[in-house]
């Protein structure tokens, strides 16, 4: 049978094209082996409040640690988990749907308290923004396959060890991929749309789509799907 998958660095609390890029998938790659990137997704996102966007980052060891692979940058200390969670809750105490989610999404950043791992602690909440989300995808870790040397040829040989004929990439890759490598190995390429999204009734406006999406959680509950590409 046939089997898609996607292969993207983990981000914390990721925005609502990243899940719709899981959805997309039979099997979601984290690609974690790669290079950290400070000041990126990987360790920070945005949020609404009442005075404007506001980044919510967690504080990651670099010092000397240039070359770190995300599976092994480590967080520093713990009190941001429970800023991070006080300023969710002024944030977005008022949406329709926050206490509906409350309790899930405090008991998974009491379990990001217990872990050091900037990886895992993104797996563990984008676990949850999955089952919220009702999303099924195998998730699974891009250090689990065997990789072949190269940009393109390094995401080909873990697809192809995943056992998959189709990738669907983010957009941003079409300006390094090699698709006609894939294509000459069988395994089909495409590339996601992130354009058209609608708006929905977004708390503390002007609208912006570059958000968490815990904030169409929050706002939408279970319509949220309404509000995404792939549930259409």
């Amino acid at each position: 049978m046939p089997k898609r998958v996607a292969i993207v660095q983990s981000s914390y609390i990721p925005w609502k094209g990243y899940f719709d890029l899981i959805r997309s998938v039979d099997e979601f790659i984290l690609y974690d082996d790669m290079q950290y990137t400070k000041r990126d997704w990987r360790s920070r996102n945005r949020i609404k409040t009442p005075n404007g966007l506001l980044w919510l980052s967690i504080p990651v060891e670099v010092k000397g640690k240039f070359d770190q692979r995300i599976c092994d940058a480590q967080v520093v200390g713990h009190d941001w988990v429970e800023t991070h969670w006080r300023t969710l809750q002024h944030a977005y105490g008022k949406t329709p749907f926050f206490a509906d989610y409350r309790a899930e999404i405090e008991d998974a950043y009491a379990r990001c308290a217990r872990e050091t791992s900037l990886s895992r602690i993104n797996y563990e909440l984008i676990r949850v923004m999955c089952r919220m989300l009702e999303i099924r995808t195998t998730l699974t870790w891009s250090m689990d396959y065997q990789q072949q040397q190269g940009k393109t040829e390094r995401l080909l040989s873990i697809c192809q060890a995943a056992g998959a004929d189709r990738y669907l990439s983010g957009p941003a890759a079409k300006d390094y991929m090699d698709v006609h490598l894939f294509e000459s190995a069988g395994v089909q390429v495409a590339f996601a749309d992130y354009t058209g999204y609608p708006e929905y009734a977004q708390p503390h406006p002007p609208f912006e789509h570059a958000v968490s999406a815990l904030d169409l959680l929050f706002s939408a509950g279970p319509g949220a799907a309404n509000f995404m590409k792939t549930f259409e």
